[in-house]
């Protein structure tokens, strides 16, 4: 999942569900079942927990998906943080002023602002990253969450200078930041990853920076990567350089790679991991009734849809009568109850109803075969076929997951059981299959966005621009792309928000994507282990965990 994003909302509402996670009155299994060196590993603040797969990059600039930002968000430190309350605090930042217009930000970077290898963090060092993630040679697949600066997206699209862009390092401790229109959530997207800073000395000396652990990977958060085995495990431990450090208890955390269900949950009852579940891996669906019956399993509704994606320049589904048909024709009540068991809500909108509350209902009856053959036959029929048998087989394509294989396979059901529509499923690793998307190799296409801050508009920009990084269906609407637009340069909240309702009317309409349920993060984690903050958004923070 990229991120989370996605992350999303009326502002604070939701990021107040930030909850910071604690034991619970049940035993989770976990530490019972460990072993006498479990027990040790508790008093030595050691923390493993698994991120089921490589991650995309370690660069705050290209990473794009969930599992980078499990990493990145304990590695390195934004302007911002979210605090535990929920809320923007100043981090690498000790100080921020707003113009009253609200378009311009002064941030003062702290004098006790280091790297991990003992460099001084820079006004530079944030300006350098921004603008390297808008060269449009670097295929940031993010840079549009740059957007709100002044000149970013001309910048970017190769219609500027990125020497234009209104981000500038006035001196070492200074940088100043202009703004295209007001951005009321701006102090929460310079708490997210895109927004973080990189060593410019270390990134201009060697381009390959991330890519291993190192003493080429540096950075500035509460934890540095110590060991990077690909595919296998990354060990982080705290960064003696950090500027909160005293608030930092554990000592080293393990972040295992392992892409089974199966194989997690046993290794948190055996005592070796000591959280299994969302957001860093995932439970067996089969066996959520159980952890809910006995007490151990923890559930939080988060801001995020899963849902496929339909490459519009594919045939059939450039015909949009083809994917409404498709989209009406899924049983999502089936797919909540039967697969995922995670209490996730059935989808009919793409904006969760944490933004918008009417979205619980949606804007079109599930499992609604008669309509969607009402649908099947108006596209036929356009595309001059007489029924669903002269159509070639659709490839339904999605990344391995026992839970996205099972969903995968249900569609696969529905679609010819209640169509007469042949499907082919087409499964690919993470880092081939996000490739895939990117590239545009792929019919429909399974993918999950977690809010990133707390703003409809997150989940609606997507979708703006037909060549948007996270875009991937290809669709482009001008009267949607206007409606964003104009959106932030309305400074009624009531008028805003009525005007990015329209714009999700209209994507809803021609339906680039069928939704298919609301996320919810459900895990397991020792009774011992206190203060991980998770947020509304579905992520967490490891910066003040530690073991009792």
């Amino acid at each position: 999942m990229k991120k989370r994003l996605s992350i999303l909302f009326s502002l604070l509402l939701v990021m107040s569900l930030f909850l910071a996670a604690c034991g619970f009155n049940k035993e989770s299994g976990g530490s019972e079942n460990a072993s006498s060196d479990g027990g040790d590993k508790k008093k030595e603040q050691e923390l493993r927990v698994n991120i089921k797969t490589e991650p995309f990059s370690l660069n705050p600039g290209l990473a794009n998906d969930s599992t980078s930002s499990n990493v990145l968000l304990q590695t390195f430190e934004g302007l911002t943080r979210i605090g535990k309350d929920g809320k923007p605090e100043n981090a690498m930042a000790k100080d921020v002023k707003v113009s009253d217009d609200q378009t311009k930000y002064t941030f003062t970077i702290r004098d006790d602002a280091k790297w991990s290898n003992g460099d001084p963090v820079t006004a530079k060092d944030f300006e350098y990253a921004w603008k390297w993630a808008l060269d449009p040679k670097n295929e940031s697949q993010y840079a549009y969450q740059l957007y709100y600066v002044k000149n970013a997206q001309a910048a970017n699209e190769g219609k500027g200078s990125l020497d234009d862009v209104a981000v500038k390092a006035t001196d070492d401790k200074t940088l100043e930041v202009t703004l295209e229109n007001p951005t009321p959530y701006f102090l929460e997207l310079t708490a997210f990853y895109t927004y973080f800073p990189v060593n410019t000395k270390i990134a201009e000396s060697n381009e390959k920076w991330y890519t291993n652990a190192g003493e080429n990977y540096t950075s500035n958060g509460p934890f540095k990567l110590k060991t990077w085995k690909h595919n296998d495990k990354i060990e982080l431990v705290p960064n003696e350089n950090y500027w909160d450090k005293d608030a930092v208890k554990l000592k080293k955390v393990e972040m295992y790679m392992i892409n089974d269900n199966n194989t997690e949950l046993s290794m948190f009852k055996n005592g070796e991991l000591d959280w299994a579940g969302m957001p860093t891996g995932q439970l067996p669906a089969d066996a959520l009734p159980e952890l809910k019956k006995d007490g151990s399993l923890n559930i939080q509704e988060i801001a995020g849809t899963y849902w496929y994606k339909f490459n519009t320049e594919q045939k059939p589904l450039d015909n949009v009568n083809i994917r409404k048909a498709l989209a009406y024709a899924i049983d999502r009540k089936g797919i909540t109850e039967q697969i995922t068991k995670d209490g996730s809500v059935p989808a009919m909108a793409a904006v969760p109803p944490t933004m918008f509350e009417d979205n619980k209902k949606g804007y079109f009856k599930d499992n609604d075969v008669k309509k969607a053959k009402e649908y099947l036959e108006k596209g036929l029929k356009e595309m001059g076929l007489k029924d669903a048998s002269e159509l070639p087989a659709i490839k339904v394509s999605y990344n391995t997951d026992e839970k996205h294989a099972k969903i995968a396979q249900a569609v696969q059901d529905m679609w010819k059981k209640n169509l007469g529509i042949k499907v082919q499923l087409d499964n690919s690793e993470w880092a081939v299959y996000i490739e895939k998307l990117h590239q545009g190799d792929y019919q429909v296409g399974r993918m999950g966005w977690l809010g990133d801050f707390n703003d409809p508009i997150n989940f609606l920009e997507l979708f703006r621009d037909k060549k948007g990084g996270n875009n991937d269906t290809n669709w482009e609407n001008p009267e949607y792309k206007k409606l964003l637009i104009d959106s932030q340069k309305e400074t009624d909240p009531k008028k805003r928000l009525e005007m990015l309702k329209k714009a999700e009317g209209i994507f809803m309409d021609e339906m680039p994507v069928a939704p298919i349920y609301f996320y919810t993060n459900a895990w397991v984690q020792d009774k011992q282990l206190k203060d991980v903050v998770m947020s509304g958004l579905g992520d967490i923070q490891i910066k003040w965990a530690h073991f009792e």
